[in-house]
């Protein structure tokens, strides 16, 4: 395991490398066997409607060393809409500070990120939210996390994220934990 270097990509970037992320997907998320395909093309479909989001920034860590093209790992988010359609399925009444940021524009979303495991526990995951959101311009940052993912959860409260509510983005849809983080203005 040597080195790891950092590279952005555009919209179109990802569009083009879209393959190789969703096989990158598929690997650092662990699925029952039957289900990889089906979360494959959901991840496929959420790319590419969140890389059309004015704004969309993606961050991939490349191993220097590694034998194959995938990378290690990868993130990418956008700036909430203004018009605070995020929050909708929000459980609880939304302070009214986290709406004014919201329609100023200075809210930013965390959509992905993931590391494959054999690059865990390197700070990998550490060093793509952190050089992701450094190109922002928001004041808080938000990411949705699977109540089930407790090491999501861990890794996100390690780099000081906190814990804000619940929000069920879609009727029907399981609820989400909602992890937001103060950024230094």
């Amino acid at each position: 395991m040597g080195e790891v270097f950092f590279r952005r990509l555009s919209r179109w970037q990802a569009d083009g490398d879209r393959e190789e992320l969703a096989d990158l997907y598929v690997s650092a998320y662990e699925e029952p066997p039957g289900e990889e395909y089906r979360n494959r093309e959901r991840f496929l479909a959420r790319l590419s409607e969140d890389a059309q989001r004015p704004r969309f920034d993606m961050v991939v860590a490349d191993d220097a060393e590694g034998d194959d093209d995938e990378p290690a790992g990868v993130a990418y988010g956008y700036p909430l809409h203004r018009d605070g359609s995020w929050w909708r399925g929000f459980v609880g009444v939304l302070p009214d500070e986290v709406e004014e940021l919201t329609a100023s524009g200075k809210v930013f979303a965390i959509a992905e990120l993931m590391v494959l495991p054999e690059h865990r526990r390197r700070g990998i995951g550490t060093r793509l939210q952190e050089r992701l959101l450094a190109a922002s311009d928001a004041d808080l940052a938000v990411a949705l996390v699977d109540p089930a993912g407790v090491e999501a959860q861990a890794a996100f409260q390690a780099w000081e994220w906190e814990r804000f509510g619940e929000l069920r983005p879609d009727p029907g849809a399981s609820v989400l934990q909602v992890f937001t983080r103060v950024l230094p203005g």
